[in-house]
């Protein structure tokens, strides 16, 4: 099923009564997810066209904003690509072609280059694997000659679910910008557009239809987790290594280290991995 290192516009995975739909030409992103017939992702349409707004996609080097774009690293300065101005957002390769390197009928491995707006090099990879009750994403990012600071993190636009259990014990106070001021504080009420750690129980999101209850659980080795909830007709679960801005607010560790909600100093050749997994139960109603 197709030919390694080319970009192909769209992969169909299948297990059992679940089929995903991978587009590598899309910034490497899941452009739709079924289960037992109930569609969990909101597809790309004419209302929802732009790259951000959409299935769901890989989020690398960094995730959410960099601050105006501008970040210090190893006694440098550094100006990004002000993709939402003034900030830049979501990191380089979701707007991206992947090429395939790897594929099955139930998984795909992919590779892209962190592109010409990053100023250090290197290279992402992704793996996106079907099973019977669940979908594995495995994300991560290469540093080249040049050390570099790294975040990884997914971006799901989940199609509004009946009800959901998204419960953590503190979150990221924000500022005036919506952005993260470094700071903890207790999660007030919803809806949010809002950073949060230490999930207080599985993160659930719960469907409904005329014939059974679809249950679809969210984990990840991520720290962070973004919910924005406020669209009527989806709402984002995004595991994240770090907070938006984490290359300013956090500061850089010197090595991966424990999985702590920081940005990564990544030295030559070195690696930053995460995994986002989806699993799903359903019960007839």
């Amino acid at each position: 099923m197709g030919a390694n290192g080319q970009t192909q516009n769209v992969i169909e995975l299948s297990v059992a009564n679940s089929r995903c739909t991978v587009s590598p030409a899309d910034g490497g992103r899941i452009a739709a997810l079924t289960v037992e017939g109930v569609a969990l992702l909101v597809e790309r349409s004419d209302e929802h066209d732009d790259p951000m707004s959409w299935g769901c996609f890989p989020m690398a080097p960094f995730a959410g904003r960099v601050r105006t774009g501008r970040f210090g690293f190893e006694g440098n300065e550094y100006q990004l690509m002000p993709n939402l101005a003034p900030h830049a957002i979501h990191g380089t390769v979701y707007v991206q072609p992947w090429s395939v390197s790897n594929l099955s009928d139930s998984f795909v491995e992919m590779t892209c280059p962190l592109g010409d707006h990053w100023p250090f090099g290197g290279v992402a990879h992704q793996r996106i694997e079907l099973t019977g009750n669940g979908l594995v994403c495995t994300l991560g990012v290469i540093a080249d000659d040049l050390a570099m600071p790294a975040q990884v993190g997914w971006h799901p636009w989940f199609v509004k679910p009946a009800s959901a259990q998204l419960n953590f014990a503190a979150m990221y106070r924000r500022d005036g910008a919506g952005i993260p001021a470094g700071d903890l504080v207790v999660p007030p009420e919803g809806p949010f557009d809002d950073c949060f750690v230490d999930p207080l129980a599985p993160l659930e999101l719960r469907y409904e239809d005329d014939a059974r209850n679809l249950t679809v659980t969210v984990g990840s080795d991520c720290a962070c987790w973004v919910v924005y909830d406020q669209p009527r007709h989806a709402t984002c679960v995004e595991p994240q290594s770090g907070p938006p801005d984490g290359f300013n607010v956090m500061g850089i560790t010197a090595s991966d280290g424990p999985r702590s909600a920081s940005a990564t100093h990544l030295e030559p050749r070195q690696t930053l991995e995460r995994t986002m997994r989806l699993s799903w139960t359903s019960s007839p109603i």
